[in-house]
């Protein structure tokens, strides 16, 4: 089993569980923030997951206030104006660190994949990691790139095979 599924997820809503709920799916971990200049990119990744979620493709929200303060609301403050603003319905984590000593350990795991632009830590708000279905890192996106932007959905197809 790939270490990714055995690591604890606490979702927006305080639901207790594990990256495990999504074996078997492709899944785009996103770490996103309401006061961004890409936080319009929230409608971009919901009408991604409209388009493949039948397929058995996900994203996970993950709400980070690392970078320049960009994602200062509660939990329900931050699920909130993501319905009301995005109409999102994909699942949201609690709040957490993306980087630093703090970094969830989700982080720890999608960081150790690197592309000649994207080494290492996360850079900025919504940057994307594209997970397979067996639980492996397959791509990484920087936060300029769009949800619906040919690079991803080719990526996103490929995965879903």
């Amino acid at each position: 089993m790939t270490p990714l599924y055995a690591i604890p997820l606490t979702l927006n809503d305080g639901t207790a569980t594990d990256f495990g709920r999504f074996k078997g799916k492709v899944v785009m971990v996103v770490n996103v923030a309401s006061n961004c200049g890409f936080t319009s990119q929230y409608a971009g990744l919901e009408a991604l997951y409209e388009k493949f979620r039948d397929r058995g493709f996900e994203i996970l929200g993950v709400p980070c206030n690392q970078f320049a303060g960009q994602e200062p609301g509660s939990d329900s403050e931050i699920a909130e104006f993501c319905q009301r603003n995005f109409g999102v319905t994909f699942p949201l984590t609690v709040k957490a660190d993306v980087r630093g000593r703090d970094r969830h350990p989700l982080y720890t795991e999608l960081t150790k994949f690197k592309t000649g632009l994207l080494p290492g830590l996360v850079k900025w708000n919504f940057e994307k990691f594209l997970v397979s279905r067996e639980g492996e890192v397959v791509n990484r996106f920087a936060p300029t790139v769009e949800p619906d932007s040919a690079e991803v959905i080719d990526a996103v197809e490929e995965a879903l095979g």
